[in-house]
């Protein structure tokens, strides 16, 4: 370990300037054990750490507070074992700091074994927080070699709430003028092409808000997978990520995706792409959710629907422009930000193909059952997602329907069913309406 590059490394850090921030919505409970915050890259997870770093400011000096980002060219060759060694600098460097010391950790998972250390950093009593682009730093991995002592988030990138607020767009929801209701409609419509990417949001040239994408897609593959794991096969990761851009808010097939390569002449195992599938999947990409069976055989063997960690990587291939689609891959992260625990989601179909977008599971209980719609106006479009509905309805034994559009707000009562309707910037800011009447 280089003493000298650690040192003015932790001294640039007590005299950064923290830039300026937009309060993120995610909220954490204050408790000892571990906090761990995940999520795909760029989605501002170190400017979430900072926004907790300005919180604890209040109550104690910056002195106390000590961040290691393991991506840091100065911390290149650092090993578990050093990390205490760059505490009892921290402690040299500046003595009252020993009363009480906030340890923030980035991107750990890139030093073999660093569990080890965090764990006796937690067992001598610090405050520890990770964060990180691997959901390996999720409760079910983390548990075995931490042992329940941590508490995992998700940090997704920017919600529609989160937008108006880097807007400044305030408002009385409940109450909208047509000068305001029109600003709204156009930040929504900017969201649905664009995603909630931090920097795209600020950038407003077209090309190079292109050119970012592009950047974070290399990212991925590079960093989260190809260096991360060590593969040789880069084209394939590159091919699949194009597969599952291109059949976002639609099932994925990896059997299909075999077959298709395997008629291309490309010689691939099937062991070989589900292994690169799950690797997209953890490095929080690509999120996949099963058809809802309550037999857990069948689960086994349903196939899985995609969405995309951001809608706006669509933007970088000549795939579909489907708004409703696009509406759809909103929804479901949003569905992501909101669930608790114990929430699980499905998707629903049965053997004529109808299908119904999310089944919300709340432990043992099915909460509701929710269709995405663009235009509902259209009768056949109407009929068939009724139709979907009612036959999930009556199989699930659930009656809290929900079908978000465009912009049809109500209910509809149907062969003794209720059907409420709302429009997507309304049920994405349905958080606000506690606050704002």
């Amino acid at each position: 370990m280089n003493i000298k590059e650690i040192t003015e490394y932790l001294v640039d850090f007590q005299h950064r300037e923290f830039p300026s921030l937009i309060k993120r919505d995610l909220e954490i409970k204050e408790t000892k054990k571990i906090i761990s915050i995940i999520g795909p890259r760029r989605a501002g997870k170190t400017y979430f750490i900072y926004q907790s770093m300005e919180e604890m400011l209040k109550d104690m000096k910056r002195e106390n507070l000590i961040y290691l980002n393991f991506e840091d060219t100065r911390l290149l060759g650092i090993t578990f074992k050093d990390i205490k060694e760059i505490i009892k600098l921290q402690w040299k460097l500046y003595p009252n700091s020993m009363k009480k010391l906030v340890v923030f950790i980035d991107e750990p998972q890139n030093i073999k074994n660093w569990e080890h250390a965090v764990r006796s950093l937690y067992d001598e009593g610090f405050k520890i927080f990770l964060t990180g682009s691997s959901s390996k730093l999720l409760s079910k991995e983390i548990a075995s070699s931490l042992r329940g002592r941590t508490l995992s988030y998700l940090l997704m990138p920017f919600s529609f709430r989160e937008v108006l607020k880097l807007k400044k767009f305030e408002c009385s929801f409940n109450k909208l003028s047509s000068k305001e209701r029109s600003l709204l409609d156009y930040y929504l419509d900017n969201y649905i092409k664009l995603g909630g990417f931090p920097e795209i949001l600020i950038e407003e040239d077209k090309q190079t808000q292109i050119k970012i994408l592009k950047e974070y897609l290399d990212l991925i593959v590079y960093r989260d997978v190809v260096e991360r794991y060590n593969l040789k096969n880069t084209k394939l990761i590159q091919w699949l990520i194009k597969c599952l851009i291109a059949s976002f808010s639609k099932e994925f097939s990896v059997h299909k995706t075999y077959l298709t390569l395997k008629s291309q002449g490309i010689k691939v195992s099937k062991n070989t792409l589900y292994t690169y599938v799950s690797l997209l999947e953890d490095s929080l990409f690509a999120f996949f959710i099963p058809s809802f069976s309550q037999s857990q055989r069948k689960k086994g063997f349903s196939i899985n629907k995609v969405y995309i960690n951001d809608i706006g990587f669509v933007n970088l291939l000549e795939v579909s422009t489907d708004r409703g689609k696009r509406m759809e891959n909103i929804v479901f992260l949003e569905l992501q930000r909101r669930k608790s625990p114990l929430t699980s989601i499905f998707y629903w179909k049965n053997v004529q193909k109808e299908e119904v977008d999310f089944v919300i599971k709340e432990g043992q209980k099915l909460k509701q059952l929710i269709q995405v719609c663009y235009d509902i106006s259209d009768l056949n479009t109407k009929k068939r997602e009724f139709r979907a509905l009612f036959k999930a309805s009556k199989e699930l034994k659930c009656n809290n329907l929900l079908i978000i559009t465009e912009d049809k707000e109500g209910e509809e009562v149907i062969e003794k069913k209720k059907i409420k309707f709302i429009p997507l910037w309304k049920w994405l800011l349905i958080d606000s309406f506690k606050n704002k009447k």
